[in-house]
């Protein structure tokens, strides 16, 4: 079985997401803040975090770290996501967000990292 996707877009409107996501396609709400709302998107995480306005690229405060929005990641069992740190890491990859356990100890601990696609245009 494959692991759940990890997708974090951006809204205007944290309500209007509610209703379609929550009230219209159905996905149960999960974790909420008043900058973002997590939704069970058919097994799968969607994120909607709340734009402020203009143009300008989004991130989200995140347990001490500046998240970059739009993203997605795969949620990888423990060990798995272990190794695929251990393996960028020896590879010195350039990270956005060096890996690391978010919430240590609390509720939603988890390994987190970010990397940049060095083939996408505008990575940078």
């Amino acid at each position: 079985m494959a692991p759940p996707f990890h997708l974090a877009i951006a809204v205007d409107d944290l309500e209007a997401a509610r209703a379609f996501y929550g009230g219209l396609l159905g996905c149960r709400e999960g974790r909420s803040s008043n900058h973002w709302v997590d939704f069970d998107l058919g097994g799968h995480q969607l994120v909607a975090h709340l734009r402020g306005g203009g143009t300008a690229p989004v991130h989200n405060s995140v347990d001490g770290d500046e998240v970059p929005v739009p993203h997605f990641g795969l949620v990888l069992a423990w060990e798995d996501w272990e190794s695929l740190a251990a393996r960028l890491e020896a590879a010195e990859v350039d990270f956005v967000i060096p890996p690391r356990v978010r919430f240590q100890g609390g509720a939603g601990e988890q390994g987190t990292l970010f990397l940049r696609d060095p083939s996408r245009l505008f990575a940078r």
